[in-house]
């Protein structure tokens, strides 16, 4: 019981904390661009995970990895944090939070569909019911209630968001059968991206920052979005007698998230993110309840 309500804790926690980053995005954006954010961001995680490690004494687990682990971490910090954060940036620099913030929630189901042919999984009734409530969600947020006009508000931002979906999943994919401890390999993968990352800032952008707010926002992006809500939410599965009950914990997040928008970056909520994200949870909700009765849990 102990353990359990630990586990609600650490859970909680990693939902406040996630809850709040879009905010947090949207803002650092306001005194950096992109990959400064990118930059920035990923040196604080990187330092964050290396500290988490010292305090576990794992840090000295590195000098027992192999070449196959350092290769596949380069694979990885490729796909993240370099392209899939650049991505997702991009389409908050483009995008109201608001639209964003929702549509980013459907990498659950861009998983579940890349899964078929990556993983050799069958494709379920659920999984499309599923993925037809998403996606007219999606059209919702995308065209901001105006359905019949099939006209986006922002094409680019629409497409980089949905884009980071693709990117996610994939990281995902390639991490189901990974051995390495999970936050070892983190850090290994957010270490072996910063080259990506600094050359990319050097050629396309500036290292220097003018108004020191916008390290703040980095810094913040950079120990919770990244770092420490990633190690409590995985702590919280480990700690949980059934990990169904901290991953509905999720479903809180992007309601939550809507709610420190309007009241940190001060946008005005619009009936149709309000409806498109409800339809975008319901989805993923159908897919849920399915997987859970086939997998007897």
């Amino acid at each position: 019981m102990l353990n359990q309500t630990r586990a609600y804790l650490l859970g909680l926690a990693a939902v406040l904390l996630w809850s709040t980053v879009a905010s947090a995005f949207k803002i650092s954006l306001r005194y950096l661009d992109p990959l400064q954010l990118l930059l920035y961001a990923t040196a604080a995680s990187t330092l964050l995970l290396a500290g988490i490690l010292t305090c576990r004494g794992r840090l000295g687990a590195i000098l027992s990895c192999t070449r196959r682990d350092f290769a596949t971490s380069i694979l990885l910090g490729f796909l993240n944090p370099f392209l899939y954060y650049l991505v997702l940036f991009e389409a908050y620099d483009l995008l109201p939070a608001q639209e964003a913030q929702p549509l980013n929630y459907t990498w659950v189901l861009t998983l579940a569909i890349l899964s078929i042919p990556l993983l050799k999984q069958k494709l379920r009734p659920a999984d499309l019911a599923a993925g037809l409530i998403c996606y007219s969600g999606v059209l919702v947020i995308a065209t901001r209630g105006d359905l019949l006009s099939f006209r986006f508000s922002n094409p680019l931002g629409v497409g980089l968001a949905l884009g980071s979906t693709v990117i996610w999943a994939l990281y995902w994919i390639y991490n189901t059968r990974d051995k390495l401890d999970p936050v070892l390999r983190l850090f290994l993968n957010f270490l072996f991206s910063m080259p990506f990352v600094l050359a990319a800032c050097l050629l396309f952008s500036e290292i220097s920052v003018t108004d020191s707010r916008g390290y703040l926002g980095a810094a913040y992006v950079g120990l919770f979005e990244m770092g420490l809500t990633f190690v409590l939410w995985l702590s919280a599965l480990r700690l949980s007698a059934s990990t169904a009950r901290i991953a509905n914990l999720i479903f809180l997040s992007p309601f939550l998230s809507l709610l420190f928008i309007h009241l940190f970056v001060g946008e005005e909520i619009v009936p149709s993110t309000l409806v498109g994200l409800a339809l975008i949870m319901g989805g993923l909700l159908v897919q849920r309840l399915k997987a859970r009765t086939v997998d007897g849990s």
